[in-house]
């Protein structure tokens, strides 16, 4: 069963789906979050995507459903360990890193509509700056 969810960043509003057979533990420590809010960023090693970083945040989760090589549209936690705790969404082509090296993280969530919006998002965030992003629940 999976949950639907919602992003809110900029401008542009996505539908997507929580990968809750897949990723349980994540999506379980992500939804006692929602409403989330925070400001995302674009990423400074890995590729086409966007950035929240978390700091020392510990969820009490370790990898399930990880993956260095998110496809556009999948958003990863990473736990944390040899780099700072973050959340990461791909919007193009990505290979998860940090300046520790590469990195693994849990795809929890999968963007399903409109897909197209991601890349105009990741180019306003790359150009513009931090956007404001929200999570919730549909």
């Amino acid at each position: 069963m999976s949950e639907m969810v919602f992003l809110k960043a900029g401008p542009f509003r996505f539908e997507a789906r929580l990968e809750t057979e897949a990723a349980p533990e994540t999506c379980s420590a992500i939804l006692k979050l929602l409403p989330y809010r925070e400001r995302i960023i674009h990423v400074r090693w890995s590729g086409e995507g966007l950035w929240i970083p978390l700091g020392t945040t510990d969820f009490g989760i370790g990898y399930e459903n990880h993956t260095s090589f998110p496809a556009p549209g999948q958003m990863l936690l990473y736990p944390g360990g040899i780099s700072e705790t973050e959340m990461l969404l791909a919007y193009g082509a990505v290979h998860f890193k940090s300046k520790m090296g590469q990195l693994a993280g849990n795809h929890f969530l999968t963007v399903t509509s409109p897909l197209e919006d991601l890349a105009k998002l990741g180019r306003m965030v790359l150009w513009e700056g931090a956007q404001a992003l929200e999570i919730g629940l549909t």
